[in-house]
């Protein structure tokens, strides 16, 4: 063996280890032959250790140089490889090879029926399967947003802390002694806040109230040391990759209480159902002590009642799509799409039982604003049902309750989902531009133009009642049959503005008197001792009585309206 081999070989083995062990460290790739990370990762160590043989033989080349030092011309000899050796290239080209042909394997093209079956979708009855919603004291309707803006007032109450220390952008929701909580750990702020703070670790948690618009800072006895901003040995990843090399961990990491308000990390470990690596699942969920470090590993059907997320509820929206558009094969995907469903971009929180719930509607693949349906998945066990209410989809609703209030330039924030009645419901808050609730909003879905708000849950749900009675949805709006003369109210005025909506084919008319004040009345419905079709005889400078439902709502609903003189 030559000496330039043997440098070439210590060459190779030291390069190799170190990037080896250093690209480990920080990229931290899962050593399993499921994930293409690891093919790549591995394509890039058999780089390292290869590429001092790639180049082989050498030419002495002589080279001018322009000026040399004192005035004189020089030349230099300049070894050039004049040769590539096949067999570190094909090396690194295999793994690379295998990414690019796995990925063509599992693809949906050649595993449509596979894909579509990865889960199993009950049809339901809504009204027989949603318990009626009497109180809506207990919903949950603040989005992460807004869970942020009320978590870091409540931290920035606390100088010694805010000053060290940011909340998690990620809250999770979760449903902590049968009350919905949204909470978020507490990270260092930076590199060197976490040098400064590491030996006491991060002290504890937010913990908001998405029902009273309330937040609150919980101290742990205990403090975290393990979390997602702490550098080397102290970063949550590395301590999970270390103890789980083989795992392939879901982006999505939950942080979570258990009933005695003990902190846990939730981490679902992946696996692909379409051999190599398509359809990933969850198959397996890490449960963390980010104080002690300690961990336990559960398959998906054990674990513990407490914990609420365990399924992403983006992992959840994807895996419906995969069965609502393929399960008639790829090309009806692509070309026919016969029977073809999918979810809307977003999603929101139910609580049933002691479950974390995901809803979104399920919309046709051509359809754009209204749905077919709606699909509810269990955020802990991955269970899917789906109800075939056909409406509006969650940001027509939104547009609706934002409509009620334009004047104020309030903004609806994604619905959750109720029965009120026997009627499909998204309720919804509506916030100013600092964030911050003001109102709350109830809409049907069937028929999105019945909309209440209230300044509580409670006078938003009576007023959706009142509606739902008064547009002959419902018998009554209480317990015993509507009262008319207790919920309506008579106002006189000149009519300054006639405005038409049409929403379903019913035409609303919006009727704005010099007061200010708008009411609304559907064509389709008759009153006492008038028909709506005369609605469209009243014109700008009319002076009408008008006798509308007494509700919370910006807009009030018109029973009746009537010529009558000024006084």
């Amino acid at each position: 063996m030559t000496d330039k081999m043997k440098k070439k070989i210590i060459l190779s083995i030291v390069s190799g280890i170190a990037f080896t062990a250093i690209s480990f460290y920080i990229v931290l790739p899962a050593l399993n032959p499921a994930s293409p990370t690891f093919w790549g990762y591995l394509a890039a160590v058999i780089f390292s250790f290869a590429y001092p043989f790639i180049f082989v033989g050498e030419s002495n080349v002589r080279k001018k140089k322009a000026q040399s030092f004192g005035g004189m011309n020089a030349s230099i000899n300049i070894n050039l490889p004049t040769k590539v050796h096949p067999l570190p290239i094909i090396l690194v080209a295999v793994p690379l090879v295998i990414i690019l042909l796995g990925n063509i394997v599992s693809s949906t093209f050649f595993n449509a029926k596979a894909y579509a079956s990865v889960i199993t979708v009950e049809e339901a009855v809504f009204a027989d399967d949603m318990k009626e919603t009497n109180e809506v004291t207990n919903i949950a309707l603040m989005d992460g947003e807004s869970a942020r803006i009320i978590g870091n007032r409540t931290l920035g109450s606390l100088s010694e802390v805010v000053s060290q220390y940011r909340i998690s952008d990620i809250y999770t929701q979760i449903n902590y002694k049968q009350t919905p909580k949204k909470v978020a750990n507490l990270e260092y702020d930076d590199f060197f806040k976490w040098i400064y703070n590491k030996e006491k670790g991060v002290p504890g948690y937010v913990m908001v109230d998405p029902v009273n618009n309330t937040a609150e800072y919980v101290k742990l006895e205990k403090s975290l040391k393990y979390v997602e901003s702490g550098f080397f040995g102290d970063d949550l990843m590395r301590k999970l990759r270390f103890d789980y090399p083989t795992k392939i961990f879901d982006d999505f990491i939950s942080f979570e209480i258990d009933e005695e308000g003990n902190p846990h990390y939730v981490i679902s470990c992946l696996m692909p159902k379409v051999f190599p690596f398509g359809a990933m699942d969850v198959s397996e969920v890490i449960i963390f002590d980010p104080c002690t470090g300690e961990s336990e590993l559960y398959t998906v059907g054990e674990v513990p009642a407490w914990v609420d997320a365990v399924y992403s509820g983006d992992l959840a929206e994807e895996k419906y799509n995969w069965h609502g558009t393929l399960s008639g094969g790829f090309w009806n995907s692509v070309i026919g799409n016969k029977d073809c469903k999918q979810t809307t971009d977003d999603y929101g929180y139910i609580v049933i039982g002691d479950d974390v719930w995901y809803f979104t509607g399920v919309t046709s693949v051509t359809a754009d604003e209204s749905n077919i349906g709606f699909i509810i998945s269990n955020a802990r066990t991955g269970e899917y049902k789906y109800y075939p209410v056909v409406g509006a989809e969650e940001y027509s609703a939104m547009r609706a309750a934002e409509g009620e209030v334009q004047e104020k330039g309030y903004v609806a924030s994604f619905p959750s989902l109720i029965n009120v009645k026997g009627q499909a419901t998204y309720i919804m808050v509506l916030k100013d531009a600092g964030g911050l609730v003001k109102l709350y909003a109830l809409v049907n879905v069937e028929q999105y133009g019945i909309v209440a708000t209230g300044d509580t849950q409670a006078k938003a749900m009576q007023a959706y009642k009142e509606l739902l009675a008064q547009n002959g949805v419902i018998d009554d709006a209480g317990d015993g049959a509507i009262d008319e003369n207790k919920y309506t109210q008579t106002v006189r005025g000149t009519i300054s503005a006639i405005r038409t909506v049409i929403v379903d084919g019913n035409t609303l008319f919006y009727i704005t008197l010099d007061s200010g004040r708008t009411y609304r009345a559907s064509i389709e419905r008759d009153g006492e001792g008038y028909r709506n079709e005369g609605l469209i005889f009243f014109k700008e400078g009319d002076f009408v009585a008008i006798t509308y439902f007494a509700t919370d709502s910006a807009i009030q609903e018109i029973y009746g309206i009537f010529y009558v003189e000024e006084e």
